[in-house]
């Protein structure tokens, strides 16, 4: 298992560019590094979608998991007292695959775009919840205490940062594994044809419950992170639809070709939206609208397949 992971060139690639990411981070200013936390972090869900996405599914609502994921940090710490981020995280992961779980045996049964609308839906109900409900928050959220690492509270975040990437690491060999498994494998070939799938054996609506549990996982994952980035979680910002439209946007911009791909074009899409907003505060949704256009027009296989004109990307991965 270890051979097969250390063997692979998507893995190798992946490392290689997280790791300078954290060794940037040492000699970057605090804004740059927020905004790559919140880049990765969001490139998480991207992550999830993706696995959906290849298999010819798209979620209008993951907002729904990105926002329970962090719920569950600002709730663990405001019931329960916890700190920790390793506790934190799987909290996140926890609540998010038992929803993903619930909700899995209703979306299973719904392709194109009535499982993007029911998704969109189920974040709209969770958000109605949130923001009445005064037990949680309601509208004004929660703020969220320092991270800690088995008791230890750093300064700064660029410990916070480095075991960001450390999540986003494990986390993208773990879906690469998956997409290289037989199971992973299906998801093509139910995309293309459902009914050959199931001739051959396999439940579709089994393996698509499996991948729809993995997003929602990583969709929680992705919340966790995001609620300890920022400090402060609130429906708006964690659960209100146009965060569901975000986590579409910068898939699609992104595109599908990598376990990479999604960070790449996460910490794009806000290294992006912060210069729209400089640039032209009352307009910046015109800026990055007409690039989301842009990539549709003239990269429809995103921006991951422009980087795999790169020489040396293309050596990288070449098997």
């Amino acid at each position: 298992m270890l051979h097969a992971i250390l063997s692979d060139k998507t893995v190798r690639l992946t490392a290689l560019a997280l790791l300078a990411l954290a060794a940037a981070g040492l000699m970057l200013p605090a804004w740059v590094v927020n905004n790559m936390m919140f880049g990765l972090a969001r490139g998480a869900a991207v992550l999830g979608l993706l696995v959906l996405w290849r298999t010819g599914l798209m979620s209008f609502g993951h907002g729904l998991y990105f926002g329970l994921g962090a719920y569950a940090v600002a709730l663990s710490e405001h019931w329960l007292g916890l700190s920790d981020f390793a506790l934190r995280i799987l909290a996140a992961m926890l609540v998010a695959v038992v929803a993903g779980f619930a909700l899995g045996f209703i979306l299973r049964r719904y392709r194109d775009i009535f499982f993007a609308m029911l998704s969109l839906a189920f974040s709209m109900v969770l958000y109605g919840i949130l923001v009445k409900t005064e037990a949680l928050g309601s509208t004004d959220g929660f703020s969220v205490s320092q991270t800690t690492f088995l008791g230890w509270a750093p300064e700064g975040k660029q410990v916070l940062f480095t075991a960001i990437i450390a999540v986003c690491l494990a986390l993208a060999v773990l879906v690469q594994m998956y997409l290289r498994s037989t199971l992973g494998r299906l998801t093509t070939a139910i995309r293309d044809n459902e009914i050959r799938v199931e001739y051959l054996g396999y439940s579709v609506a089994r393996a698509i419950h499996i991948k729809y549990v993995i997003s929602a996982a990583l969709a929680g994952a992705a919340g966790g992170m995001m609620a300890m980035a920022l400090g402060q979680v609130d429906p708006d910002s964690m659960v209100y639809w146009t965060v569901s439209g975000e986590l579409v946007f910068i898939t699609i911009m992104a595109g599908p070709g990598s376990v990479l791909a999604p960070f790449i074009g996460a910490i794009i899409f806000e290294f992006l939206r912060t210069y729209a907003f400089e640039i032209a505060p009352h307009a910046w949704q015109l800026i990055v609208g007409g690039t989301l256009l842009l990539i549709i027009f003239f990269l429809p296989g995103g921006i991951w397949s422009l980087l795999e004109r790169i020489p040396l990307i293309r050596r990288l991965r070449h098997d």
